[in-house]
Formats: structure tokens, sequence, C-alpha cells
């Protein structure tokens, strides 16, 4: 495939999770950020970065399931938090590409368990420490539409706490 479209195609993901950060219900963040790893996931795949792509995949998973907390109340559990998480140590383990795969497993393990607070100030700050990680991923797998989605996330996260207010999402 043309290295232009698949570069393009990661620029469609960075559209979605620039909109994710400016929504503080986090049902709409989820929603958003699901659509934008579909978009990276088929990217990473594309680039053969197979570590990032199936973290996607548990990325997809995990927000499917954030989005029915209301209608399926085992989803809040801590087992169902642990089975993410063993998922993710599967995944890396069966992917293992050296120390790089580390950096796909600490950005969604941390964000994992800053989304099960259901706390928007605490997943804010469970994003302003995974997105380094994922920046750093796509640099070396060489993903510009990753490298751009992440520094503005780390942008759009901070406008976020800057337009809501710290204190306000700790009540949401």
């Amino acid at each position: 495939m043309n290295e232009m479209i698949i570069q393009a195609i990661g620029f469609i993901g960075v559209l979605f999770f620039v909109i994710s950060y400016q929504q503080i219900s986090n049902h709409k963040l989820f929603f958003c950020q699901l659509m934008g790893c579909l978009v990276f996931c088929f990217q990473f795949f594309i680039l053969g970065a197979y570590t990032g792509a199936l973290g996607l995949l548990v990325n997809i998973t995990r927000n499917v399931l954030l989005l029915k907390v209301n209608d399926w109340p085992w989803v809040r559990s801590k087992v169902t938090l642990s089975a993410i998480i063993g998922l993710l140590i599967f995944i890396t383990a069966w992917t293992w590409d050296g120390w790089i795969s580390l950096l796909p497993f600490a950005s969604v393990g941390i964000t994992s368990i800053g989304y099960w607070t259901n706390n928007a100030q605490e997943i804010r700050l469970s994003q302003l420490i995974g997105s380094p990680c994922t920046l750093l991923y796509d640099a070396m797998i060489n993903s510009w539409g990753g490298m751009i989605s992440e520094a503005v996330a780390l942008v759009s996260i901070l406008v976020s706490i800057r337009r809501f207010g710290w204190k306000e999402m700790a009540n949401n």
C-alpha cells in the first residue's frame, strides 16, 4: 500500500482523538476514542506494528465495555479490569518485540486503570501519563498520524482541563 495512504489513515484517527478530549461526558469521550483506536489499529497492522495494533484492540474492547457500563453493571468490577490487564499482558508477551513492546502495554494499562475510576479528573491524569508512551511508540514505528495525534492529545487534554476546570472534573 502507498505510504501516503497509510499515513493518511492515521490522520483520520487524529480527528477522532481531538474531538474526544473536548467532551466532558465520559460516554462521548470513550466513543470518540474507540473510533480513533479502530482507525489506528488498522494503520498499525498495515505498518506491521502488531504489538501496538493488538494493544489498540484491547483499548477498543475496554471502551466498548465502558460504553455499556450502565447496561452491564459487571463492567465496573475490578475482575473485569483485571481481565483486561491480563489480556494486555498476554498480548504483550505474545507479540514481544523488545522493550518497545512495553510502551503500548504501559499506555493501555495506565489509562485502563484511570478509566475504571469513572472520574474525569483521574481519566485525564491517566491520559497525561499514557499518552507520552504512545507518542514514543508512534515515533518508533513511523506513524506520523499517531505522533501528531498524541501531541494534539496532550494539548487537548490540557485544554479540556483548563476549559472544564480541574476541580470540576473531579465531580464528573
